[in-house]
Parts: structure tokens; C-alpha cells; sequence
């Protein structure tokens, strides 16, 4: 389930029907979605929070995000490599679904909560690699707001 600031819990399905009722009352149809996820270690168990964003560029955007909970997670590189799986599984559902196919000229970016300075810098070839790899736009901080904004806000 889903969870939208806006209409409460929601099934992937109802999310995909909100996003294509956001795009259809505009005018000028310039949007990107973008899916992003961020953890975040708490006591003995780490929050994975992987947001849908569909922004109208200029004219702000809508947000759905589905949190899940695992035993922690030490190490950075799997929760890293676990986030962006996420990401990439959450457009392989999409994509699954009919309302999906009215959405599929939409540009898809897939937001990465990793960045040239503190640990995660190693990551960046590798998993900025595996994103475009598999046909996506990928950003990366300060850039990813959607995984270092949206996301880390429900992984407290």
C-alpha cells in the first residue's frame, strides 16, 4: 500500500489513476516522474520509503510513498544497492499496469540518495551505471530529491 499526503492509503493501482488525473488537467503537458528511495537505520530494524513523484515542472507535484521495514541493515553498500532495487522494481510494477500505458511518454528518473562527498561516492559509477544500464535517467545529490527529500521525510 501507498500512502498519499492527500488521499490517504492507496493500492499502486489508484496511485497510477491519481498521477494520470494530475497530468490530464494541465494545459502544457511538461512532467517528469520520478521514483526514489531512501533507508534509515532505527534501533534493530531499517525503514526503506520509496516515493512517486509526478512533477509538473513549475507548477509544483504530487507525491505517494510506501514505506516497508526490514532487520537492520549494516552495511551502506547493501542498503545503497536495496534502495536502488527498490526503485527499479517499483517501475517494473508500474509498468505492469494498464492505467501505466496512458502515462508511458512520461520521462522517468530514478533518484539515488548517493553523492560526491561522505561514504557513498565509491558507489556512484557502479550504481549510476546499473540505472542507465537498465534505460533510465538517473540523478544523484543534490540533484535526487526525490530519494534525499521526499523519502528520507518518511524513513524518520
Amino acid at each position: 500500500m501507498f500512502v498519499s499526503p492527500t488521499y490517504g492509503r492507496m493500492s499502486l493501482t489508484e496511485v497510477l489513476y491519481q498521477v494520470e488525473r494530475y497530468v490530464d488537467v494541465s494545459e502544457h503537458p511538461h512532467y517528469k516522474l520520478i521514483i526514489g528511495t531512501d533507508s534509515q537505520n532505527h534501533g534493530e530494524e531499517t525503514t526503506m520509503v520509496t516515493a512517486i513523484i509526478v512533477h509538473r515542472i513549475g507548477k509544483g507535484a504530487r507525491f505517494f510513498f510506501r514505506r516497508r521495514r526490514h532487520p537492520k541493515i549494516h552495511d551502506l553498500r547493501q542498503r545503497v544497492y536495496m534502495e536502488t532495487s527498490y526503485s527499479l522494481t517499483l517501475v517494473q510494477e508500474m509498468q505492469q499496469h494498464e492505467a501505466f500505458q496512458r502515462l508511458y511518454d512520461l520521462p522517468i528518473e530514478i533518484h539515488i540518495d548517493i553523492g560526491t562527498t561522505g561514504a557513498t561516492r565509491t558507489m556512484i559509477q557502479e550504481i549510476v551505471g546499473w540505472v542507465t544500464a537498465v534505460g533510465y535517467t538517473v540523478k544523484i545529490k543534490p540533484q535526487s530529491y526525490g530519494a534525499s527529500a521526499v523519502a528520507d521525510r518518511f524513513t524518520k
